[in-house]
């Protein structure tokens, strides 16, 4: 992608709101995320305050570096907005002018670490300064920044991520907090933001960009109108973790799930990263960005997809409603080992970092389509901030960006591409992306599922017929039942006034009484036995009829 290089420098005048320049470092082997290779280390060219020219080879893991000072001397550090501390190799030079204490700490990233003793020193980034800066003199290290010239790392992310400041905390000190903490402390009345330029150049040894602090770059002003994103969580967040709507590959939109813990069920979890290269996604996304692909195949050596060159990848992913396009030269960039390939720079593999904190990690091959902000929140009352967000300004025109690709690949480009917005109603009914496993399940499930219907209603006509056949059971016991009783018996219809009728000459000492009727239903100890008749013999006149019943 050719885009016109920036002239950075450092802005004069009363405001703290300063531009710094850094440089994009290009190494010429590929760091796989396992952290167990040796690192080399190598002194850095240091950058002046000004934009400066250094000549890199050409290859595509890539990081982003610009300058820290400490006790007077200029440190090139790896910008890193997904974890919160500063470090420096404290050898074979010592940091000038600092106060270095027997408190040690380990720093454990994604890949590599860092060891040394927290100490003290005065320290100017961007054009301002902090009297006594916490940060980790490293005696000790494996990190691959360190192969690309820089001499340490400086996180971009909250202090309540810092290791150094928790270990502080725990002695009861309250000096370990980040640099960005100390100096949007120290200048309440500025924004608390920063702001990242991450642009590339199709030509160059050299790619540029511009780290902002309280300030935007004015060809990108448009940045504060777009949403404001905000963190996940919402309120005291530790990463600059923001929620996913959906990702959208050609004129295919896919819905997203999640696995941490409370977020909505049809959003995920990404962490914007810009100290990673590539981006790394559950195996379904990558299955479905590359896997559509002719001649494109998952190469389990390398843990990439490999992607024939001429393939243009056109997606992109949208946030808060808002679409932001990919440049397809950061999607299949060129491999290492074979021009005539590319691998996928989407890489598949679960994130094991940050405990379920966040599904996706996106690394720069995102994160160069965009004009990024980043806001930590204002100091309203009594010291505190408000919300942190995130604002993104899209820098890629897709069909610019399909002639880019093509003049780079060979190949006709494409022209009208469009990406559609879903809809971001978090109520609305959504689609999970299904893995690879359980959407085969679904589908053997569907191709028996005309003979366990078959089945499951054989069963119920079996069940049907039985239970008619027991119905007319019952009906003809019943029948056979009232035929056989022949033998009068108390629920005959009898006269009541039967003394009367039959003996007229008997007085009846009573009364006539009303008939009260009495309940004949059987009790769980009644023995039923055919009613014998009432009566045997004569009867002599003035006795009592006797029930035998």
């Amino acid at each position: 992608m050719k885009l016109q290089a920036l002239s950075l420098a450092v802005l004069a005048g009363v405001s703290v709101a300063v531009k710094i320049p850094f440089i994009q470092s290009k190494r010429s082997t590929l760091q796989r995320r396992s952290g167990s290779s040796d690192v080399s280390v190598s002194r850095p060219q240091v950058l002046s305050s000004v934009s400066a020219a250094l000549t890199l080879s050409d290859v595509h893991d890539l990081i982003y570096m610009a300058n820290v000072t400490l006790g007077g001397a200029d440190y090139l550090v790896q910008l890193d907005t997904g974890s919160s501390d500063l470090w420096v190799l404290n050898g074979p030079n010592a940091v000038p002018n600092a106060n270095f204490t027997s408190k040690n700490c380990n720093l454990t990233y994604g890949i590599g670490w860092a060891y040394g003793s927290i100490s003290y020193v005065k320290t100017e980034f961007a054009g301002i300064s902090v009297p006594s800066q916490a940060f980790l003199a490293v005696s000790n290290s494996q990190n691959p920044a360190l192969t690309y010239g820089a001499v340490g790392l400086l996180g971009l992310g909250f202090d309540s991520l810092s290791n150094i400041d928790a270990y502080v905390n725990s002695t009861g000190a309250s000096t370990g907090r980040s640099l960005l903490y100390n100096l949007f402390q120290d200048n309440p009345s500025e924004p608390n933001f920063i702001a990242l330029s991450l642009q590339s150049t199709s030509d160059g040894d050299q790619v540029t960009g511009s780290f902002a602090i309280g300030e935007t770059e004015s060809q990108y002003s448009n940045v504060t109108s777009t949403n404001k994103i905000p963190t996940w969580p919402v309120e005291s967040p530790a990463r600059w973790n923001v929620l996913l709507d959906s990702f959208i590959v050609g004129t295919k939109t896919y819905s997203v799930s999640t696995s941490v813990q409370g977020a909505p069920s049809n959003k995920a979890v990404v962490l914007l990263d810009s100290g990673t290269s590539y981006t790394y996604a559950p195996t379904d996304v990558c299955q479905a960005i590359y896997g559509g692909i002719s001649g494109a195949q998952y190469n389990s050596g390398i843990g990439q997809w490999t992607v024939p060159c001429d393939a243009e990848i056109d997606m992109a992913l949208q946030f808060d409603n808002q679409i932001f396009p990919i440049h397809p030269l950061d999607v299949s960039p060129t491999s290492l080992t074979d021009p005539s390939t590319c691998v996928g720079s989407f890489v598949p593999q679960s994130v094991s970092v940050g405990d379920g904190q966040f599904d996706w990690l996106i690394g720069d091959n995102f994160l160069r389509s965009v004009y990024a902000v980043y806001d930590f929140g204002d100091f309203v009352s009594s010291g505190t901030v408000g919300s942190p967000y995130v604002q993104m300004l899209s820098l890629v025109d897709p069909n610019q960006a399909s002639v880019e690709f093509h003049n780079a690949r060979g190949g006709t480009p494409q022209n009208n591409i469009t990406y559609n917005a879903s809809s971001g109603d978090s109520g609305s009914s959504t689609t999970v992306t299904l893995s690879t496993d359980v959407a085969d399940t679904i589908d053997k499930l569907s191709k028996y599922l005309p003979a366990m219907l078959a089945v499951i209603a054989l069963n119920a006509l079996v069940l049907v017929i039985l239970a008619i056949v027991g119905l007319v059971l019952l009906c003809r016991r019943r029948g056979r039942g009232a035929r056989a009783r022949k033998t009068p018996g108390r629920l005959s219809p009898m006269p009541m006034n039967i003394t009367a009728t039959r003996y007229p000459d008997y007085a009846s000492p009573q009364e006539p009484h009303t008939y009260q009727p009495v309940s004949m239903a059987l009790t769980e100890d009644t023995l039923f036995a055919p009613p014998s008749p009432a009566f045997k013999g004569d009867s002599r006149p003035g006795d009592r009829p006797k029930s035998v019943a």
